[in-house]
């Protein structure tokens, strides 16, 4: 249930408009929720309002001491009594009279716009690093007015409406007393300063659009979207405020035959049956060039090879780079699907050698569980 509104504001039901209106000024002050430090202030505040709001207009309480908060449904909602004043005029009010003025102060010069462009490299590319040049549009200082905005011999003079503040005020009389509300200047949108001539080459803005060219470098081991900061080489700021940063978005192309997996390059290769079951040193090629790879008698399709260090270098959060992953070979024994006589004598020889009994692997480890086997650490 609603609390009784004489409760509210603590005085007697025989109290007049006078002490009415002193016991609300005095809870208003102690409860409005720029000053209060208690939790429940903006409640409290709200439910003082409504109380003043009924109890100061005299129909309204009439209606309330006869029929209690029953009667005053169909009445004027909140907000729509105290002469025109609602609840978020006063809020307003209060802002203006503990200094919180919004938005009315003079507005600094605005930092420069943070600004974007993508850049495609190759694979090899982001394992090692390159420099690189962009193309993007940025707005930068207007060397026709050297960033002021105005035309040569014009001037940059004081704002008539706002005297250079940046903030025009408005005094109202409330209940609470004189209130000052401020609001940004619509002469001079806050600058506090007009421009008597702009200059033309950037309409008074003091910066233009222009086309810029930038060599980025990109460190080594960047992947798929990641995103470099370049400091300052975004828009212009707006009389000599800081200017904004580039962000170079970097995409990587893929590779014919190379994949990457975190730090590591995942290859495949193909070796003959004889390879495979005799064993070989071939060369397979890496992102570093050909290198020598022993093939183990009786390898299998499935078996993976690590070469240690042929991988991405691990990037660190500040560019710089410690170490490299590894190159990771996997390996399909081909069947030949044509042979020449030859060789068809010769694999004839050798099946009667194998005999033709076939045995099933019921707990034998496939493909798959190799390939677990080997990422968990387990490279038999």
């Amino acid at each position: 249930m609603p609390k009784d509104y004489y409760e509210v504001l603590g005085v007697p039901r025989s109290a007049d408009t006078k002490q009415i209106k002193s016991a609300f000024r005095r809870l208003a002050r102690q409860y409005h929720p720029d000053v209060s430090e208690e939790a429940d202030a903006e409640d409290k505040f709200k439910e003082i309002t409504a109380a003043y709001e009924v109890l100061s207009d005299d129909e309204m309480r009439a209606r309330y001491d006869r029929f209690g908060h029953d009667g005053l449904n169909g009445a004027s909602g909140f907000g729509q009594g105290m002469g025109g004043f609602g609840f978020e005029d006063i809020f307003d009010m209060f802002n203006s009279a503990f200094g919180e003025q919004r938005g009315g102060q003079r507005r600094a010069p605005s930092r420069g716009g943070d600004r974007r462009v993508d850049v495609t490299i190759d694979f090899i590319d982001s394992v090692f690093g390159i420099e690189k040049e962009v193309e993007f549009l940025r707005l930068e200082r207007c060397e026709e007015c050297d960033g002021s905005g105005a035309a040569e011999g014009s001037r940059i003079v004081t704002c008539r409406n706002c005297n250079g503040s940046g903030e025009v005020r408005q005094v109202q009389q409330t209940l609470l007393g004189s209130m000052v509300r401020t609001h940004t200047c619509p002469s001079c949108g806050g600058k506090g300063s007009s421009i008597s001539n702009p200059c033309r080459s950037c309409d008074g803005s003091g910066r233009r659009r222009q086309r810029a060219l930038l060599n980025v470098k990109i460190p080594p081991g960047v992947s798929e979207g990641i995103q470099i900061q370049v400091r300052g080489e975004g828009d212009a700021g707006e009389n000599g405020a800081p200017p904004g940063n580039l962000f170079v978005v970097v995409h990587v192309k893929d590779h014919a035959y190379f994949k990457r997996n975190e730090n590591d390059i995942i290859l495949d290769i193909s070796i003959n049956i004889a390879q495979a079951a005799l064993g070989d040193t071939i060369q397979v090629e890496t992102v570093d060039g050909l290198v020598d790879l022993d093939i183990s008698p009786g390898t299998q399709t499935g078996k993976i090879f690590r070469l240690r260090g042929r991988g991405f270098p691990r990037l660190r959060a500040d560019g710089s780079s410690s170490g490299r992953g590894d190159q990771l070979v996997g390996v399909q024994v081909e069947t030949p699907t044509s042979l020449s006589e030859q060789q068809r004598e010769l694999f004839s020889q050798l099946a009667e050698t194998f005999g033709r009994d076939i045995s099933s692997q019921r707990s034998g480890r496939g493909l798959f569980e190799r390939a677990m086997d080997f990422l968990a650490g387990d490279d038999n």
